[in-house]
């Protein structure tokens, strides 16, 4: 599934024992491995190669282009690719930090990550579906996103009381233009808080902090309709509404 090659280099997220980290290293690939337990990741740098750098640190405070710059230094930039089994209940913080880093820098090529079944669901939902929100509209601007493999609790020891899927990101440019990435994040977790309101009253909060315009005729000049949900609205529409509020 990861394949990886040796001019790669590998940012794991939770290295554990190194039982994806030590195989990888194997092949070639340089590995920065960010494990928050001291004693696992002193343990993975006691038998690790001199290709696996292990980072103790919880990832959450780590800057990744930061990370990446270090590990790269001066040579001349290579794919980089990310991997991990993140912590169920970390799982969405980490994907927007790693969605805000390819923002940033461009630099991922792709990412491999076992996730909660429910956050997996989140990450490859569709417009009009319930699991469609802020992780899928801000996942799909950067990557293309499969489901790969589902997993059982008895895959794992001791077992959780979730299921668990691996979920693939495979990155590229935006699909669309957005001018204020900051903007349009912001107003699409504004919009889905109201998710089951319709888009008017939903829009009403954030477009009375951002702008003069009443939410109404902001609808109007984005040319979207007042009673829509904001579930139903697809990238191209609050690329639109965005660029509206913006004044654009």
């Amino acid at each position: 599934m990861i394949r990886p090659e040796a001019d790669e280099l590998f940012i794991e997220i939770g290295s554990g024992t190194g039982q994806l980290t030590l195989p990888i290293a194997a092949a070639g690939a340089q590995v920065v491995a960010v494990e928050i337990d001291r004693e696992l990741a002193a343990g993975l740098r006691r038998i690790a190669p001199s290709r696996v750098q292990v980072v103790t640190d919880d990832i959450l405070s780590l800057d990744l282009v930061d990370l990446i710059a270090d590990a790269i230094g001066s040579e001349t930039p290579r794919p980089v690719r990310v991997v991990g089994n993140l912590p169920f209940n970390l799982a969405s913080p980490i994907l927007f930090r790693i969605l805000g880093a390819q923002r940033a820098a461009r630099s991922f090529r792709d990412a491999t990550l076992m996730l909660q079944r429910e956050v997996a669901d989140r990450v490859v939902a569709s417009p009009c579906s319930r699991a469609y929100g802020p992780l899928a509209i801000l996942t799909r601007l950067a990557a293309d996103a499969r489901r790969v493999l589902s997993l059982p609790p008895g895959a794992f020891r001791p077992p959780p009381r979730v299921r668990a899927a691996v979920v693939t990101l495979d990155f590229r440019p935006p699909s669309i233009s957005i001018a204020d990435p900051a903007l349009f994040e912001r107003m699409v977790r504004s919009l889905f808080t109201h998710r089951r309101k319709t888009l008017l009253n939903a829009l009403a909060p954030f477009a009375g902090i951002v702008s003069a315009l009443p939410p109404r005729e902001l609808l109007d000049r984005a040319g979207l309709a007042s009673d829509r949900r904001p579930e139903t609205l697809d990238l191209e529409d609050l690329a639109v509404l965005a660029e509206t509020l913006a004044g654009r």
